[in-house]
């Protein structure tokens, strides 16, 4: 199924033209991929670029759909989010001017204080309402909650960018055996606790080698891992660890891909089962991914 197949007024009005045999054969199909993945953590990072698209909103309420059916038919997702385009907005409106190093933003004080107002009270918040439409599923966290995300300073120049030191699921592990979902804003502190923006592509890896995660699926932008970063038709869809260290290694991989296979790669390698790149701004691209043969994007496996 295509991006153009499975979005938009035509893709619901083919489903609400299925025939009732259809819709039961559909359900017997996913059948086996909700046995196998029962009781399986299922780590989903959502990426502030899904959250940008045309219709943010409807994209967020399909996407809270997805996860919440997860658990309804037995599987345990974890949801790690950033906020990157969102951090950018706000700093804007507010007259200040992002300033990238590599890639990454400078935070100073004044940046972190928005990024935390972005990540923990705008976007948690969104995307665990949107799940708790569908019942009292959802928890928000913070990497500072309970000692989740320990960080440390990256680089003196970057201000308050963190790298990961250790990962403590003791709390996501209290949260999915009660049967809720933990959704995770990726700001980490230090012992002495201070706060940290760290990349939320870093921390959904981290966190899925740190809960054992069956899978470990990333939603964006684009439909998954290219050979030609320019050319959809070159979009890979089953690739081994060291074939992805080498697209990396030939640049085949950059820009804002190369946190998210850098992080498949190493889950992959670390008892993670199997990693996936996806388009989020595809109508039910995670159930599609999960619980189809043909899925919609790239998976990664070891070693």
């Amino acid at each position: 199924m295509t991006a153009a197949d499975s979005t938009g007024p035509s893709a619901e009005h083919a489903t609400a033209g299925l025939s009732v045999a259809t819709k039961a054969t559909v359900l017997c199909e996913a059948l086996p991929y909700i046995r196998r993945f029962a009781k399986r953590v299922i780590v989903v990072k959502y990426g502030g670029n899904a959250l940008a698209g045309n219709d943010p909103a409807a994209a967020l309420a399909y996407f809270a759909e997805d996860v919440v059916l997860l658990r309804s038919v037995g599987m345990q997702p974890v949801v790690v989010h950033g906020g990157g385009p969102q951090i950018g907005d706000l700093m804007e409106r507010l007259g200040k001017v992002p300033q990238f190093v590599d890639g990454l933003r400078v935070t100073d004080s004044e940046t972190l204080e928005i990024a935390r107002m972005v990540l923990v009270g705008k976007v948690n918040r969104d995307i665990v309402g949107a799940m708790n439409v569908h019942g009292p599923v959802a928890v928000g966290l913070s990497g500072e909650d309970a000692g989740l995300i320990a960080a440390t300073p990256r680089d003196e120049a970057l201000g308050y960018v963190g790298d990961i030191a250790a990962v403590d699921p003791a709390i996501l592990r209290k949260l999915i055996a009660e049967g809720l979902i933990p959704v995770i804003a990726t700001i980490g502190s230090d012992a002495a606790g201070q706060a940290y923006n760290i990349n939320a592509d870093t921390v959904a890896g981290a966190v899925a080698e740190a809960v054992g995660a069956e899978k470990l699926i990333f939603l964006t932008d684009i439909e998954g891992i290219r050979t030609d970063p320019g050319d959809p038709a070159t979009l890979v869809t089953r690739l081994r660890a060291a074939q992805l260290d080498d697209l990396m290694s030939s640049r085949a991989v950059s820009s804002g891909m190369i946190p998210k296979a850098s992080a498949c790669a190493h889950a992959v390698r670390h008892g993670v089962g199997s990693a996936h790149v996806l388009d989020g701004r595809v109508r039910h691209a995670l159930l599609l991914e999960l619980l189809t043969p043909e899925g919609v994007g790239t998976m990664v496996v070891g070693p």
